[in-house]
């Protein structure tokens, strides 16, 4: 009978402290770790959550753009933080495709610990302007009257979502296109409007503006349905290439060994935030669609893709150049 209240007592000081944890934290600033370069798809939405965070929480909340290296530096520095104040903003990128390309000093699965998805949002085949096609079938004629890799696409990084869209589709449609990495997103798209570059298969989140401002054509998109946001743009299926498809998801992680109430209230703040009218609006605005499963749901999309590229990257022979 002792031991039964004592152990009683143990649980419900122990539960008090979780409790306490949740309700005080933060304490200090919060830094959000974004594996890519300003500007791109991902410092958007890690600006977007930030602003949010910090009317709830009451503490700034500070992007520091890490990239490189597939995204995966940002996952690093996370991963051995004991601050307890370092969050990351992450995709399938770096999540669970550059861990099977990349030698890494954490385990993604075991050292990062998934919070919430944020948004899926589909990639998109677009082309620079000295490009003459109008369609896919008018793109892959193009290309094959060209000298093989003669064209070129940009991606975020070796491994990232963007280059292994453009391995599938050259494999697809037997054209040779030579891949060119870069840190992120944005300097990927100022050289496809420059020309220095023909292709990318980057994410709407990121070329959205571009697309819709004309400096850029959207050929098709690699979702299994057409975007809202695009509704002209078919999906490569409706343009006759079917079995060819990419999506890039974003979501929130924290180191390992945070404390579950802080995880929950995370999970949801997070929920709260992206049902906000004005996020709903911009994150719809950027051709995604707003996450809406559990924490559970989430870890296991992170495990279930992971274990997918993995396969993937084995089977294509994808390396490191």
């Amino acid at each position: 009978m002792k031991w039964t209240v004592l152990l009683g007592t143990l649980l419900a000081s122990l539960a008090t402290d979780c409790a306490a944890q949740a309700a005080t934290w933060p304490t200090k600033p919060v830094k959000i770790m974004v594996g890519a370069s300003a500007g791109g798809g991902t410092d958007i939405i890690a600006r977007m959550l930030a602003e949010k965070y910090q009317a709830i929480y009451g503490q700034p909340f500070v992007i520091e753009n890490r990239p490189g290296a597939g995204n995966t530096i940002a996952a690093d520095v996370t991963a051995h933080a004991t601050d307890g104040h370092t969050l990351l903003l992450a995709t399938n990128s770096a999540q669970a495709i550059a861990p099977h390309m990349i030698k890494l000093s954490f385990d993604p699965i075991a050292d990062l610990a998934p919070v919430a998805l944020v948004v899926v949002v589909p990639n998109v085949v677009a082309v620079g302007p000295a490009v003459k096609a109008t369609n896919i079938r008018e793109l892959v004629a193009e290309l094959k009257s060209k000298q093989p890799g003669e064209y070129s696409c940009g991606s975020s990084g070796i491994g990232s979502t963007q280059h292994l869209a453009c391995e599938a589709f050259g494999l697809a449609t037997g054209t040779k296109i030579t891949h060119v990495p870069y840190k992120g997103s944005a300097p990927v798209l100022t050289d496809l409007v420059g020309g220095q570059i023909q292709l990318d298969f980057d994410t709407t989140s990121s070329a959205m503006a571009f697309i819709k401002g004309g400096k850029v054509k959207a050929l098709a998109v690699m979702s299994p349905k057409r975007t809202p946001e695009l509704p002209d743009v078919p999906t490569l299926a409706e343009a006759g290439l079917p079995g060819v498809e990419m999506t890039t998801w974003y979501g929130l992680f924290v180191t390992a060994g945070t404390p579950k109430p802080v995880i929950d209230r995370l999970y949801a703040e997070t929920m709260k935030a992206i049902k906000d009218p004005d996020v709903q609006k911009r994150l719809v605005g950027l051709g995604g669609e707003p996450g809406n499963v559990t924490q559970a749901e989430f870890a296991a999309l992170v495990k279930s893709d992971y274990d997918r590229f993995g396969k993937l990257i084995k089977e294509a022979n994808v390396k490191l150049d």
